[in-house]
C-alpha cells in the first residue's frame, strides 16, 4: 500500500552549486551528505510541516537526464503565498517555468526551473491546510 512520499530526488551536474542554491532555498544545510570517489554525490534536506525530503543526486549517476532541458516530475511544495515564493525562487537564480496561476478555489500553483534543470513547484492548497488542521 502506498503511504505517501518519502524523498523526491533531483539531479545536478554541479553539486557544490546545488548545495549552495538549495541551502539558500531551504535556509538550512543538508542533513545528509554522501561522497563517492572523493566527490559530492548526494545531498538531502528535510523541510516543511512534515519534514519532507528533497535529495539532489549527481548527474553522473543519471545518464538518462536530457541535457539542457527541465527534467522529472513537478513536485509542489506547500506555501502560504505562491507569488512571494515564486519571486524568491527567481531572485535566487531560478528561471520561470509556469507563472502563478489559480487552478480553482483554494488552489494556486507556480513552478520554476532550478539552475540544474529540475522543475520545482510551489502551491497554495486549501486541502493541504485542511488536512494539517485535522479538518
Amino acid at each position: 500500500m502506498l503511504r505517501g512520499f518519502t524523498t523526491v530526488t533531483f539531479f545536478a551536474g554541479d553539486m557544490a552549486a546545488a548545495r549552495e542554491w538549495y541551502t539558500a532555498v531551504f535556509g538550512a544545510e543538508p542533513y545528509f551528505v554522501r561522497e563517492a570517489g572523493g566527490e559530492l554525490a548526494y545531498l538531502e534536506w528535510r523541510a516543511g510541516d512534515h519534514q519532507h525530503e528533497l535529495g539532489v543526486l549527481s548527474s553522473r549517476f543519471a545518464p538518462h537526464q536530457p541535457a539542457g532541458r527541465p527534467a522529472g516530475a513537478v513536485i509542489y511544495w506547500a506555501v502560504d503565498d505562491v507569488e512571494a515564493a515564486y519571486r524568491r525562487l527567481l531572485s535566487l537564480g531560478a528561471t520561470p517555468h509556469d507563472e502563478p496561476t489559480e487552478r480553482g478555489p483554494g488552489y494556486v500553483t507556480a513552478s520554476v526551473t532550478d539552475p540544474f534543470g529540475n522543475i520545482l513547484g510551489v502551491m497554495f492548497n486549501q486541502h493541504y491546510l485542511d488536512v494539517l488542521a485535522g479538518a
